[in-house]
């Protein structure tokens, strides 16, 4: 971890609600007048799209049935290791981005489903902001984890998270119920192995646990609403963090642990802002009186 070069890495599970997050996130710098730079998870995928479809061909005629972009052999894990080492020592590192659909491939002049070349990120940034699927990731040959000053981790409870992919799919992507469910099984061990790990990793989880009935994710018509969810917030060390404030400050939420909090789902964003709000400023504070 670095106090001149501090980094904020946003852990989720695909469709966990990074991007809106991430959205928080930017409302907090832009208020707070931080100069941020950005690290996208997915820019550091092994294969663009074509190649991915090809290697997971490859794979399911050789009998693998798991090929997935949740694992070690379809990432970049050492270089975006190496991307975090070298911010924290010398507030600069090498990224690109992964280009998904035609608006950003006019940006950023690249077809869709491709890389852009690798470039450094900008400089004199106060700090790094990385939202992906790795960034707490821990295997026996890397560990990103460890330079990171602040890990959130945003999940939501697995069926929601099913219900929420076969909605994206279907509806964004013109899949059927039946390919989605053959993904997810396909990812299962590897979400197992390298997603879930690293929500011990994260200092704060947010996790989104439905009050209405997803017992069956895979004829569920519609993705239960914020009003109809709750927010499990869990610190990895609680100590220091001001409960009764927060208490009064999200109304109906309370305690279930002494490490946790739960606040209704519509209430996510603020309790973000009232929780990471000053967390961010005292990464900012300590690195400004280095100065």
């Amino acid at each position: 971890m670095s106090r001149k070069h501090p980094i904020i890495s946003i852990t989720g599970s695909s469709g966990a609600g990074t991007t809106s997050v991430k959205k928080t996130f930017e409302q907090i710098f832009f208020r707070e007048k931080v100069n941020a730079a950005y690290i996208e998870g997915d820019a550091f995928h092994r294969y663009d799209r074509a190649e991915m479809r090809t290697q997971m061909a490859k794979e399911a005629e050789r009998g693998n049935k798991h090929f997935s972009h949740f694992s070690p052999e379809t990432n970049l894990f050492e270089e975006l290791e190496r991307a975090f080492r070298d911010y924290g020592e010398t507030g600069t590192a090498v990224t690109r981005h992964y280009v998904h659909d035609a608006e950003e491939s006019a940006l950023h002049g690249a077809a869709p489903g491709t890389f852009t070349d690798w470039k450094k990120l900008p400089e004199n940034s106060e700090l790094l902001f990385y939202e992906g699927l790795h960034g707490a990731v821990v295997t026996d040959k890397v560990n990103v984890a460890r330079y990171a000053d602040l890990k959130i981790g945003v999940v939501p409870v697995i069926n929601l998270e099913w219900i929420q992919k076969l909605h994206r799919d279907r509806s964004a992507r013109g899949y059927s119920t039946e390919a989605v469910t053959d993904t997810i099984l396909r990812r299962m061990p590897d979400y197992i192995h390298y997603i879930c790990p690293q929500f011990t990793e994260t200092d704060i989880n947010f996790q989104r646990v439905p009050t209405v009935d997803t017992s069956n994710p895979f004829i569920a018509r519609w993705i239960p609403t914020p009003d109809e969810s709750m927010v499990v917030i869990r610190f990895k060390n609680p100590r220091g963090i001001d409960f009764p404030y927060l208490l009064s400050m999200l109304p109906q939420s309370w305690m279930s642990r002494a490490n946790s909090i739960v606040c209704p789902g519509a209430k996510l964003d603020l309790a973000m802002q009232l929780i990471l709000t000053p967390l961010i400023m005292q990464l900012i504070e300590r690195k400004r009186s280095l100065k």
